[in-house]
């Protein structure tokens, strides 16, 4: 499966798509980028200026995963809908942890 995650030498990159001045800030679910591979759909209520919408999201990932905030960070894409971020940490504990919170989450944000 290719999703939305890829284990490096220090921890993990994740790809998202973000939705930013969203309604209410929710993850919700997989959706296909334009290579074919799967993003993580993340909705931030933040608007997507200075920062703001990039805080929200590594606020609402680390919340959601309970990860330190200091542990994500926006590594491509800071001022587009399509963005990387990796996880600091054990790639192997990671993957694990992710993908089974993943699955947990499902399609409801």
């Amino acid at each position: 499966m290719a999703g939305p995650f890829e284990a490096v030498f220090d921890g993990v990159r994740l790809t998202l798509r973000v939705t930013p001045k969203a309604s209410r800030n929710g993850i919700s679910g997989l959706v296909d980028t334009a290579s074919g591979a799967k993003a993580l759909k993340v909705m931030v209520t933040a608007v997507p200026e200075n920062g703001k919408a990039n805080e929200a999201v590594v606020k609402l990932l680390a919340k959601a995963w309970k990860l330190p905030k200091t542990s994500l960070t926006v590594v491509a894409g800071a001022t587009d809908r399509n963005k990387i971020v990796h996880v600091a940490g054990d790639p192997a504990e990671l993957m694990r942890r992710l993908t089974a919170l993943l699955s947990e989450e499902g399609t409801d944000g």
